[in-house]
């Protein structure tokens, strides 16, 4: 109560249950309610707060387990792929070793194979040689049953002298050659091929004549000579076409058809990789500044094993 025995006005707290005394008698009616927004929206606050508070430790909870997830499933990868490399890298090494014995029974059969055209070769040198002795042979026995009036065979030149036998012929050109007594050298195998141009030693008087010619620079008949040689011998076991084949190649250079040596050269390689003179025909083609590989021979695959 006031001083003139009125009663003072309360006013009751809707929060806090219990009458608000503590108002002055003059505070307005906005004001309360503006105190009972704010006191309402404190409670808000408080709940979103806590309600916040919740979610985050969930989600940090759930963040927590996907990350012992991803490192488990890193451990769990990361330990197949070491069983992966593990078991790739016992793959390669058979798949190596495999391949490592492939490769030394392929160079085996590469030298056996060539140990067999150098047997082969030598057989059909061998069998060039009897061949001869049975042409000579055939001369002889055609000249001791020759009637007494007939004429003796005819010679090289057209003469009526009988013709030397295929080895003399063939071996005294040979020796004039070697001894620098080129021009008689080069008579002598024209002749020889004249009288024995179907025999085994044929493809060597051919070459040689074209070396002849070679040695004393005159290309276009050097070419001649072993384009002939390969024309014509080429389907027998002679072994004088890869030569043959070089030395055209090199002439062919020396007449300025470049590119015509270096296709040479290259058939060569092509058609005969193993042969001796195919390194020869690679340090041409190097010579004019092209490239090439070539494989080893057996004779240097020998050479090496025994180093």
């Amino acid at each position: 109560m006031n001083r003139g025995g009125e009663l003072s006005p309360t006013l009751y707290h809707p929060v806090l249950g219990q009458e608000d005394s503590w108002l002055a008698p003059g505070a307005s009616r906005e004001i309360v309610e503006l105190q009972r927004d704010v006191a309402t929206l404190q409670d808000q606050v408080r709940a979103l707060s806590n309600s916040n508070a919740e979610k985050l430790t969930a989600v940090t909870v759930l963040l927590q387990q996907t990350l012992d997830a991803t490192n488990g499933t890193n451990k769990a990868v990361a330990v197949l792929e070491s069983r992966m490399n593990t078991q790739l890298d016992k793959q390669g090494q058979g798949v190596g070793q495999q391949v490592a014995v492939l490769g030394a029974k392929v160079d085996q059969m590469s030298s056996d194979f060539q140990s067999m055209r150098d047997a082969m070769a030598d057989v059909v040198s061998r069998m060039g040689k009897l061949e001869l002795k049975m042409v000579d042979l055939k001369n002889m026995l055609g000249t001791i049953q020759a009637p007494p009036t007939a004429p003796g065979p005819t010679g090289p030149t057209g003469s009526t002298a009988p013709a030397a036998s295929a080895d003399t012929m063939f071996t005294d050109a040979q020796r004039d050659m070697t001894t620098g007594k080129l021009d008689l050298a080069l008579k002598e195998f024209n002749d020889f091929l004249q009288v024995y141009g179907d025999t085994d030693k044929a493809p060597d008087a051919q070459y040689y004549i074209g070396k002849i010619h070679y040695d004393q620079n005159d290309w276009e008949r050097a070419y001649k000579d072993f384009d002939t040689l390969i024309e014509r011998y080429s389907d027998t076991l002679t072994g004088r076409i890869p030569d043959a084949m070089l030395m055209k190649g090199r002439t062919l250079v020396k007449l300025g058809r470049r590119d015509d040596g270096a296709k040479e050269f290259r058939g060569l390689l092509a058609k005969y990789p193993r042969n001796s003179v195919a390194p020869a025909a690679c340090s041409e083609l190097k010579a004019l500044g092209l490239s090439c590989a070539v494989a080893p021979t057996a004779a240097s695959r020998k050479k090496k094993a025994r180093g």
